[in-house]
Order: C-alpha cells, then structure tokens, then sequence
C-alpha cells in the first residue's frame, strides 16, 4: 500500500463528532442486549451490558443529572477512546451507550459500513503513539487533529476505493472462521445443550509446573520479520490485544497450539493456535495433557484473572510462573488424587453461546 498520495484532513472535516455520556456507568445487565462501551483496549471496547429501561433512568453521575435518551444511545458510527486506553477505535454495527471517555464519530457525507470502518479504525489506531496520560485526546482536541486517507481525483476521501481494498485484499486473506464471523455466518447456538454452572468452592489449586513446562519463546529480530515479508505465521508480542499478535510473516520458530504470557508486565495469556514467531518476554506454557481450543479458551480466562497480582514493580517473570498456582474444576482419579477435570471445562465452553465459531 503506497500513502505517498493520500492527503491530510482534519477530524471534523470528515467526522460529525459526538460525546459519550456516562460518567457513572449504569448497572451491568448479563441478560441485557445493548452494550456498553468504555474506555479499554479490548473486546471491541465492551465492558457490560444493559437493557433500554435502565438507560433510560440512569443519569450522567449517579443523581439527577440526566438527559434525553438521543444523548445516551448511538449506532452505526466509531466508538473512539478519548481517555484511559487512548486512541483505540471500535466499529459499533448496532445500537450501544458509553461513556464520556469515548467519542462516537460519525462520517459527515457518506454511509459508513464494516469495510470502511475496518480501514479507518486501523488507521486511526496507527495514531495512537500520540496520545498519553499526560496528552489525553479529549473531545477538545479531536476535532483538531488529523487523519490521512486515500483520495479521489476530487481530493475528497476516496471511500469506494477504501471498501474496495478491504473487500478484495484483506477479507480474502482471513482464517476461515474469521471469514465466517465478518460474513455472520455463525450460529448464537452452543454446541452443547447442557449448561453447567460453575461453583469455584469446588475447584482444586494446581501448581503450574504440574500442568505445563515453561520456557521462554526464542526473539526474532524485527529486521529478520521484514526480509521474510508478510505471510501466514503470527508474530506474538507481549501486547494485551489480538491475541498478542502484531501481524504476520513468513517466518515461525515456536510450535503452536500451546499458551503464550507477556512476561513483560501483567501477564497477558493467550492461546496460539498455529506455529509463530515471537517478540521477547513471551513465556511459552507447553501443555502436559491434550490441549484443545475448548480448554485453551478457559484456561486463558482463569490465568487472565491473575493480572491483578502483577505491575511494573512485580513483573509476572518466568520464575513466578514456575512457582505459582491456578484454582481449576477437578476429579478424583484411580489413586483417589486430583486432577483437573479438562472434560468438565470443554464441555463448559461448547455449552457457552457462539461456542461453534471458536
């Protein structure tokens, strides 16, 4: 892709601008179906849920201060990070609230879809070194800064050619789920009927080294990704986002279908799939029993839970790992000792919604 040619434009040249509400959010609904958006740097920046009536009635701070449900609710726009994770832009398809750390932008002459958003929301992004606790992008700042964009040969935004581009050079290139998931050709049905419960005073502490070995992932060097060029094998950083993977090259040196942790801070988990490549501090957590997609998914919520434990003063190292444990449902063998119960935990998952497209 060559930006030699695309030009510059402010955001509220392009963009109708709008603020987020909330400062309080409203109570979290499980059964509720619009979501709310915040201020994080995952899952498509859903936090919880809510239903209309609570909405309705919930006000900016908690009290009386409250304002017309126009206000409150949004759709079809961009949901933009204004504070806390900065700069991080997710495409908001259908009706949703958020809060006032999270700007939704609308295009001002053109009828945004999900291969325009996809493109800007990538661009927009690629920006985010610019912004920092001590630079927040406030609604102030926003309709100021810049975002460069193909154009046409009016030297307007050239949309066709950006839907274009993602319809024909990077829809076609994705892993089959994936296709699958962006056509919405998935089932909300679970793959299995038998929806368990789960009840942790029952769990079984197990100490990791037990369940994995752990190593450290061998660094490629970044030159060494760029002379191999962009291909199928992921590149797994200590990012806390998309699964740790920062793009994909034609170079692998690790096996896959094991787990990955960002030994760097907090202890990112994630399940690698495929055979990568990865950055340095990536801890490797090779399983000692079959690992499926299934177990992978709930492990990886468990581990991901323990973030808590770590900072910038107590990094989650390899020797931490080594030494530390994880609570998980478990079962009596032959010997009367336990063991993880990694039937229980698969079967929990394909009970889970949407379970099929995992």
């Amino acid at each position: 892709m060559d930006t030699k040619n695309w030009e510059w434009f402010r955001y509220d040249e392009i963009f109708e601008i709008k603020h987020g509400f909330y400062n309080k959010k409203p109570d979290n609904n499980p059964n509720g179906n619009i979501p709310f958006v915040g201020a994080t740097d995952s899952n498509n920046g859903v936090t919880s849920y809510s239903d209309m009536d609570t909405i309705k009635i919930t006000s900016k701070t908690g009290d009386e201060n409250n304002a017309p449900l126009e206000e409150k609710v949004f759709e079809k726009c961009i949901a933009v990070t204004n504070n806390g994770s900065v700069g991080y832009a997710y495409y908001q398809d259908k009706l949703f609230t958020c809060t006032h750390d999270v700007n939704p932008i609308y295009l001002k002459n053109y009828q945004i879809n999900k291969f325009i958003a996809l493109f800007l929301c990538t661009v927009i992004e690629k920006d985010r070194f610019r912004w920092a606790y001590g630079r927040k992008w406030r609604p102030k700042r926003m309709p100021n800064s810049l975002i460069k964009l193909p154009v046409d040969t009016h030297g307007n935004p050239d949309w066709q050619w950006i839907e274009d581009y993602v319809k024909n050079n990077l829809v076609p290139k994705l892993p089959d789920k994936s296709k699958s998931v962006w056509k919405k050709e998935f089932d909300i049905k679970p793959l299995l009927n038998n929806k368990l419960q789960l009840n942790t005073k029952e769990w079984k502490w197990f100490k990791y080294t037990k369940l994995f070995n752990i190593k450290g992932s061998i660094t490629t060097p970044k030159i060494e990704l760029e002379e191999s060029g962009f291909g199928l094998w992921p590149y797994v950083t200590t990012q806390a986002i998309n699964n740790g993977i920062e793009g994909f090259y034609n170079i692998k040196t690790e096996k896959g279908n094991i787990l990955t942790v960002d030994s760097a801070v907090l202890g990112y988990c994630a399940y690698q799939e495929k055979d990568f490549s990865a950055s340095d501090h990536v801890e490797e957590l090779i399983p000692k029993f079959h690992l499926t997609s299934y177990i992978a998914m709930f492990l990886t919520t468990i581990i991901n839970k323990e973030q808590y434990r770590y900072n910038y003063g107590r990094k989650c190292s390899q020797t931490k790992l080594k030494k530390s444990q994880i609570k998980l449902p478990a079962i009596k063998n032959d010997q009367g000792e336990y063991e993880p119960d990694w039937q229980w935990m698969e079967d929990y998952i394909k009970g889970l919604p949407y379970s099929g497209c995992l």
